[in-house]
């Protein structure tokens, strides 16, 4: 596996993004895993600058992040993070698999990183950022589940699909290593935990913010 990209863009990619946002921090590991020049563009969602004209051009949905590269404007950063590996890795690297069965199996990741991820831990620890009067219960129950699953997945394989890193690790990794903020333990997890050490080691690794709230506190 190889973390040389392919080819490099004219200009630094402008990369919008909130530094506590995990979905912008997969967008921002992956631009540095591939060695990509870009540029941090931060966005304050709680003075509503996402809703304001000049954003909506960029993302209609008013959502982070978003990627411009030259002429490209791009948002979702499972989307993005497809459009870097197809457009900038190395043919050899494994991000992104070219057979049928390799696909599916990082598009189903993909999906749970959008799914069960973003209503488990994700949403456990925007309670406890934000103080939101949400009952935890039921996003905590959700990250637990989830975890068990990938606990099992893991002790097959050192990644999610096989055993080199794909774009299902990078959607996967940012939540799980920051969900003792919203009081999901890892403490159970040692195979996932394994995980995110090997992603941690990947050469261009960069780690996302830490808040001091939940079992972090």
């Amino acid at each position: 596996m190889t973390t040389t990209a392919a080819s490099h863009p004219d200009q630094p990619i402008k990369l919008y993004r909130m530094n506590i946002s995990g979905h912008a921090h997969r967008v921002e590991l992956f631009l540095s895993l591939l060695g990509l020049p870009f540029e941090l563009i931060n966005i304050d969602l709680t003075t509503g600058t996402h809703k304001k004209p000049e954003f909506l051009a960029l993302n209609p949905f008013g959502q982070l992040p978003v990627i411009q590269d030259g002429d490209i404007t791009l948002a979702d950063s499972n989307a993005i993070l497809v459009y870097l590996a197809t457009r900038y890795a190395a043919p050899s690297a494994s991000w992104l698999p070219k057979d049928a069965l390799g696909a599916a199996h990082v598009q189903r990741w993909l999906s749970v990183a959008a799914g069960l991820l973003a209503f488990g831990p994700a949403a456990a620890r925007v309670i406890q950022l934000f103080k939101r009067p949400d009952n935890p219960e039921v996003p905590i129950a959700r990250a637990h589940a989830l975890f068990s699953v990938m606990e099992q997945q893991l002790g097959q394989s050192m990644f999610l699909v096989g055993n080199a890193p794909t774009l299902a690790d990078i959607a996967n990794y940012s939540y799980i290593a920051r969900a003792p903020e919203g009081n999901v333990s890892l403490v159970a997890y040692p195979n996932l935990r394994a995980w995110l050490a090997r992603i941690e080691a990947l050469p261009g690794f960069v780690p996302m913010v830490s808040s001091p709230v939940g079992l972090a506190a």
